[in-house]
């Protein structure tokens, strides 16, 4: 499993420097952006081994600590995530799994290190889990440190990401929208020129949930970049270049930001998407 750890630091090595200056003084709270899903855990276990490796700051993978903690078995290195229902995650992170560990972070660590408590993908936090977790963090734990994964900070209460340490990973080389996605997202450009087409897609029964709908904001936001900084290198890019002036890409930012925060509040995936059509509407050059 260490592995897996070792080839993600490869890929991620520019970020390793900052993590190894950190370590002198760990902050309370680490956000790990950017990469893929994989990568943001690996690199959330790897700050995990800086701060209780055996053999000194730069992880050995070789220690009872950082092999453990590459095989989720080490006492003080928790995973808060979603939980399963009847064989599927559930939508979000309760918030019971936050006040369930609060007795363990009022103690101090098992070893001789610190305590680890990632929570993975932190977008999937809702108001009230997200809440708990800001209110742990406003009252620090000594021996405990926290790291939340997310593919953009954007996708967080800005409240959290303020009191975070942001560390970016390399994006994904050659990410594309999946079929699904890019089928949503051509259904926005379509209602953008036209007018239509768009509000039959997003009043269909389970059309929409709360995952797909940041699946499709987050693929929107690709593409915007994709606009800023090659607009020919997708179709939709391309699309969204000729649709809107720069003040327009601009407040289609603004709006997919607001959109995150939303459904991070769990408000309707569908009435989320049909105010970002109708808010973003490109103005007639």
């Amino acid at each position: 499993m260490f592995t897996s750890i070792q080839e993600t630091a490869v890929r991620q090595s520019l970020v390793l420097p900052r993590l190894a200056k950190l370590a002198s003084k760990p902050p309370q709270c680490l956000l790990i952006e950017g990469g893929s899903a994989e990568e943001r855990l690996d690199m959330a276990r790897y700050w995990a081994c800086v701060l209780n490796c055996e053999n000194g700051q730069e992880p050995c993978g070789t220690c009872q600590a950082c092999r453990q903690i590459a095989d989720n078995a080490f006492n003080d290195f928790l995973l808060i995530d979603r939980e399963e229902e009847d064989g599927k995650l559930k939508q979000d992170i309760s918030v019971e799994s936050i006040r369930e560990l609060l007795p363990v972070w009022g103690q101090p660590p098992n070893g001789g290190g610190t305590r680890v408590t990632v929570v993975v993908e932190a977008q999937n936090l809702n108001g009230n889990s997200a809440n708990a977790l800001l209110k742990t963090l406003e009252e620090p734990r000594p021996g405990n440190v926290f790291v939340l994964t997310a593919p953009q900070r954007e996708r967080l209460l800005e409240t959290l990401v303020s009191r975070s340490w942001v560390i970016t990973l390399a994006w994904p080389t050659g990410s594309e929208n999946s079929p699904e996605v890019a089928e949503w997202v051509g259904g926005m450009l379509t209602f953008w020129r036209s007018g239509q087409g768009w509000f039959e897609r997003t009043s269909a029964k389970g059309a929409l949930d709360k995952e797909m709908g940041l699946k499709v904001v987050n693929g929107c936001q690709r593409e915007l970049r994709n606009a800023l900084l090659n607009p020919r290198s997708t179709r939709a890019a391309d699309a969204l270049s000729g649709l809107f002036d720069a003040k327009g890409l601009r407040r289609l930012d603004l709006v997919l930001g607001k959109a995150q925060e939303s459904m991070n509040y769990n408000v309707n995936p569908a009435l989320v998407l049909d105010w970002v059509v109708t808010a973003a509407m490109p103005k007639r050059r």
